[in-house]
This record gives C-alpha cells, structure tokens and sequence, in this order.
C-alpha cells in the first residue's frame, strides 16, 4: 500500500521535528522542510533509519516570497502528493513595532501568514480530491488572549491562523479533509532563544511548560476527530477561558504587566 505523506514545515528542530517523528511512528512518509539544510538532512536520516518510512528534505526560507513555491517544485520534483500539512514554520521578533525595520516585519509576516496560507491553498485541492486530509496550523495561545507590548504582530498573526484554520474546517466538513489550529503556551524549544528571550523565559515556573512531544501527540488526536483548535495543556486551557471571560481592559492589563517580564520594549 501507498503510505500518506505529510508536509512539514520548519522541521528541523522543536515542534517541527517531533511532529516530524510522531508521524514516523505512525506510518506515514514525510517531507521536511526548513532553511537549515544540514539538519533536515540529518533528520531525515534518522527517521528512515528508526521508522522505516521514506522522508525527504526540502531547503526552503519562507520568508522569501518564492519559499512556498520553491517547496511546492521540490514535491512535485519528486512526485509527491501531500496527504497532511503541518504549518509550523516560526518565530517571534522582539521589541516594540517602531524598533523595528519594516523589512523584519514584512519578513514575519511573510513566514507566519503568507506562507501557510499559500501552502494549504495550493495542497488542499488534492486532498480534497482524494478525500483525505490532514491540515495543522502551529497558531499560539498568544491568539486566544489581548494583545500586549513586544512581539507586537505575533498575537496577530496568530488568531489569524486560529480563523483562518476556524473557516476552513467548517468548509472542509464531510469531505474526509480536516483541519486544525494547535494553540501552546510554553514549549521546550529553541523557539525562545531565536526570539531573544530565553533568559528572561527561564524565570518561569516549570507548570508552565510542556514537552513538544506533549504538544504533538494532542494536535495528532485533535485533527483526527477534527477539533477546529486544540489548546495543550490544562494550564494553557484555563488561560484560554480566562482570555475569553475578562473583560478586555483587565485581560490587557494584566498581558501588559506580564509583557514587561518577558520582552524588549522602550
């Protein structure tokens, strides 16, 4: 039997790998992509290795426009067709909006919205065809709660992704295609230490985090029972709530105070 092939995006560390892995384990077949080509390749290796599955790396930096379309070639370069996406190429640029450059953020903006917006839209119709599908989009906690100061379009971008996710679904229902947003809190990653915050992080205490394999093994199950957005963890679901039940200007004061520990602002 042909096995399902799954496209994951900034596949090379964190999150990325262990759904990379977590895929493996399951049967399917797997296309890695990130900038770092080394790693995927080393990746790559391991899981055909451990798993017995075929896995392919892909080079791609998404936040060139042609990233998407460059991943897009390399499948059908290689006679691939996605049977699962898994947008969770990211990461945070830290400080206020106006320390920096707008080229900084029209790259952020180009990795975390465009990119897995293009990549669904053009991989989606072949699933559709096959009926069946596998759609993950890597949004945040961040997404559900006020906005506050420092990383000033990450929250945005981020309940961007939880309604885009939101409306495909629903447009998704009963053609065997489903589609999730996975919202994390605090996951063991190097996500922090590429946005510049992993010594402020650090201060956290240790309820607050989880294991990307954690993370992983609930959006897998969610997507399966096509639950529109899956919060990890206990402590992650009740700030969820709480974001939804204060009124904004509480919710934002207290985001604010919370800001002021964790990012670089004026």
């Amino acid at each position: 039997m042909t096995r399902k092939l799954v496209v994951i995006t900034g596949a090379s560390a964190g999150i990325g790998a262990a759904f990379a892995r977590a895929y493996a384990a399951r049967g399917w077949d797997v296309a890695l992509t990130a900038r770092r080509e080394d790693r995927l390749i080393a990746l790559r290796d391991e899981i055909m290795q451990r798993y017995g599955v075929t896995a392919h790396a892909i080079a791609a930096d998404l936040a060139d426009a042609n990233g998407p379309t460059a991943i897009l070639a390399g499948l059908d370069g290689l006679g691939l067709m996605a049977d699962g996406l898994v947008n969770n190429a990211g990461y945070g640029l830290n400080g206020n909006f106006t320390q920096t450059r707008w080229e900084e953020q029209a790259a952020f903006l180009q990795v975390l919205a465009h990119a897995p917006t293009h990549l669904a839209h053009a991989l989606l119709p072949g699933m559709l065809e096959r009926r069946f599908g596998r759609i993950i989009n890597v949004a945040s906690l961040a997404g559900l709660v006020p906005g506050g100061p420092g990383l000033t379009l990450y929250g945005a971008v981020k309940a961007y992704m939880i309604k885009f996710s939101q409306s495909l679904n629903q447009e998704c229902l009963g053609t065997g295609v489903h589609v999730s947003a996975l919202c994390p809190g605090y996951t063991r990653s190097e996500f922090h230490a590429a946005s510049g915050m992993e010594g402020s992080i650090s201060r956290l205490p240790g309820f607050m985090w989880q294991k990307a394999e954690a993370v992983v093994e609930g959006a897998i199950a969610a997507v399966d029972r096509n639950q529109s957005i899956f919060v990890s963890g206990n402590v992650n679901k009740g700030l969820a709530v709480l974001g939804r039940l204060l009124p904004d200007p509480v919710g934002e004061t207290l985001v604010r105070r919370q800001s002021r520990n964790f990012h670089k602002m004026d």
